[in-house]
């Protein structure tokens, strides 16, 4: 496009867009739009943010809204204070100033992300996966005739979180975030303070979700975590006779699960089976059952000690074949699962999860292909995927607050959204805010196929 035809387009566009000239806004340049081009890949191909691109083109912000083939789309120029970073915003309000004249049912939905969003380390890269996981499910809601206002701040580990909460963010419906156990008790008492709903994505100590209603924790605590295993377990297996097999590695972080397991089965009086890596075959053989299902349960995540223990589960079986085993574990064994998934089929593993990537899912296929798409870019190789975790936590609760407005809870079946990868299902601590008690067993059948066990 030569300049005296950008000149007439932008011209054109100025003259019928009252909005864009109120704006005074100097754009950069005017890009025409090719077959199969996303709003998501336009801004990244000129280094801006998909809220600046929106801004500078407020028809895009329109529910209905489709970007065409050959439609001219306004380029502004980047802001390096699109994704607010800075130490000149303003402290926060002390009073109220939400203006919530309209149920948030009748209206657009306001989400905030609240996250690290950079690429200095990890923890960004990370997030800024998540929240375009976030984008694309904004972007199907859209296609759902539910209109989402979105808004995004980098939050870095080392920045005071008080100095994003300000009147903007004040009108939030919904915030996400943050990454950080420090950042929970500020954010907290700002949602209290203008009523606003606080997603906290990803496993960190936050003691405020045991008082503060408006706050969902997707993720619980380790310890947490290993309570609802047992529960589960206790479920699963309450015919089958446990063994707990000592592995000896001082690394491990799962004796307080096994601990815990022990005492509940202690307290119903349930025997079991105790012994170790390094006891011989005779010994090791003996605490089994001959006439119930064994169920076995390292105390050790690591891939050197799982190896160990299949290979003295398999010589023990070769001599006793009547023997019935089911192995227990842990949710880092899924990083694992392509080296041993002959002998995770052959011995029955049952895997705990808060959630459960399935690369051969049709749904998994397909948002992938989107995000590749839309980003020029794979996602990340990690357990789980941040960007289809992002999808799934915004789809539900966006959706959950176009259904339900303030009441919305998020407890299970209230959305009726099947996730990709992480299932929501809250419920309230006590008189607290509300905790995902979501858990599936992820099992590798014998007949070489995996089912999700819900509960």
């Amino acid at each position: 496009m030569n300049l005296i035809t950008k000149y007439l387009v932008l011209l054109a566009l100025l003259l019928i867009s009252e909005d864009l000239m109120a704006q005074n806004t100097q754009w950069r340049d005017v890009h025409k739009v090719k077959r199969k081009e996303t709003i998501y890949g336009i801004a990244r191909d000129y280094g801006i943010t998909v809220d600046e691109l929106i801004r500078a083109n407020p028809e895009m912000a329109s529910p209905d809204y489709v970007l065409k083939k050959g439609s001219f789309v306004c380029i502004p120029f980047h802001s390096p204070t699109a994704v607010v970073d800075t130490a000149t915003v303003t402290p926060p309000s002390p009073q109220p100033v939400k203006n919530d004249k309209v149920d948030m049912r009748e209206r657009e939905i306001r989400v905030g992300v609240m996250l690290p969003l950079h690429t200095v380390n990890g923890d960004g890269r990370r997030m800024l996966e998540y929240y375009r996981g976030v984008l694309m499910a904004c972007d199907s809601l859209r296609q759902n005739n539910i209109s989402v206002d979105l808004h995004a701040w980098n939050v870095a580990e080392n920045t005071d979180i008080s100095r994003f909460l300000t009147d903007e963010a004040a009108q939030m419906d919904l915030i996400i975030g943050p990454l950080y156990s420090k950042m929970v008790p500020a954010l907290s008492d700002f949602a209290t303070l203008h009523d606003i709903r606080v997603l906290i994505p990803f496993s960190i100590d936050a003691p405020e979700v045991a008082e503060n209603r408006l706050l969902f924790q997707v993720y619980q605590a380790p310890k947490d975590f290993s309570r609802l295993m047992v529960d589960r377990f206790m479920q699963q297996f309450r015919d089958c006779h446990p063994v707990i097999i000592d592995c000896n590695d001082s690394t491990s972080t799962k004796g307080s699960f096994t601990s815990m397991l022990r005492s509940r089965l202690d307290s119903e009086a349930i025997s079991y089976g105790l012994t170790s890596l390094a006891t011989s075959e005779a010994k090791f053989v003996q605490n089994f059952s001959m006439v119930q299902r064994n169920v076995v349960v390292l105390n050790s995540e690591h891939q050197k000690e799982l190896r160990k223990a299949i290979s003295k589960i398999n010589g023990m079986l070769l001599n006793n074949q009547e023997l019935e085993v089911t192995l227990f574990g842990y949710t880092e064994w899924m990083l694992y699962t392509q080296r041993n998934l002959e002998n995770f089929y052959k011995l029955d593993v049952h895997i705990p999860a808060a959630f459960y990537y399935d690369p051969s899912s049709p749904r998994t296929k397909r948002i992938e292909q989107k995000y590749r798409w839309n980003f020029h870019a794979d996602m990340m190789n990690s357990l789980p995927r941040f960007a289809i975790t992002g999808f799934d936590h915004a789809y539900y609760f966006i959706k959950g607050l176009h259904m339900y407005g303030k009441h919305f809870t998020g407890a299970a079946g209230m959305v009726g959204y099947p996730p990709i990868q992480t299932p929501l299902q809250f419920e309230r601590n006590n008189y607290g805010g509300q905790e995902n008690k979501n858990i599936m067993f992820i099992h590798y059948m014998p007949e070489k196929r995996v089912e999700t066990i819900k509960f």
